[in-house]
């Protein structure tokens, strides 16, 4: 049987939509800010922009939305603490992990490496075509060989490390603060979440549909069951296999 999660936590406050748009944005904004005043020094320095971008993630993201959490806790519980802010916490049957979430990293997989990329071409050309060079992964593959074997590691190193830490922080912040703050809003939460979620990337708008596609079953598993861990699990090994995927750019 179907668990009704929109009626759990129902003592939890709720967000007004305006307040989730901007709860679910606003540290995008902040990573974009970031992202375009600190590339072009970065990129003066002999580092790739994505460099830059990592540094976001370690600067920003991580700071802003861990500690958005903690500071909930300490306002509400009286103790910088993620018990009773961070919900969606309930336990599953082990086996159903070893199930479900390489089911999501498959679907992923399709999503990213087969429907995503003529998505995307078309977008960067039809939309975005005026963003400079530095944006779009593409131009860091196709001139890898202007950075220095050294700038290279550097940037590899920071982002194993700042991908797998923040993949955890963005889903204990979406997925367990704000996803169940609309829960009224019943099965429509997590299509919104998703959405807002993926608009959040202002630096790689053009992915967008490909987010949507990827993140629709394991989000709304995990509102069905009330884990935020399918989701954790899957966008940590996502975000590493992403960067395991690198090596041979960076190490060939």
């Amino acid at each position: 049987m179907i668990k009704d999660s929109s009626n759990i936590h129902l003592d939890t406050e709720q967000h007004s939509i305006k307040k989730s748009v901007i709860l679910h944005l606003l540290p995008g904004l902040l990573i974009l800010l970031f992202y375009i005043m600190t590339a072009p020094f970065i990129i003066r320095l002999g580092l790739p922009s994505m460099f830059a971008l990592q540094l976001a993630i370690l600067f920003i993201l991580i700071p802003f939305e861990l500690g958005y959490l903690f500071y909930q806790g300490k306002k509400e519980k009286g103790r910088f603490s993620l018990k009773e802010i961070v919900l969606y916490r309930e336990p599953i049957p082990i086996w159903q992990y070893f199930i479900l979430v390489p089911v999501f990293l498959g679907w992923s997989t399709i999503c990213f490496l087969i429907i995503s990329p003529p998505i995307e071409n078309y977008l960067i050309k039809t939309l975005f075509s005026w963003l400079p060079n530095w944006f779009f992964l593409d131009d860091f593959v196709k001139n890898i060989a202007l950075y220095s074997k050294s700038a290279l590691i550097l940037t590899w190193v920071l982002g194993l490390v700042v991908q797998g830490i923040g993949a955890i922080v963005e889903e204990l912040y979406f997925r367990g603060y704000l996803m169940p703050r609309i829960s009224r809003l019943k099965v429509w939460a997590p299509l919104i979440n998703i959405l807002l979620f993926s608009l959040y990337h202002l630096d790689s708008l053009w992915q967008t549909p490909a987010r949507i596609l990827a993140l629709l079953p394991v989000i709304y598993a995990v509102w069905w069951k009330r884990n935020i861990y399918l989701v954790i699990a899957w966008h940590f090994i996502v975000n590493i296999v992403g960067m395991i995927l690198m090596i041979p750019l960076i190490f060939g």
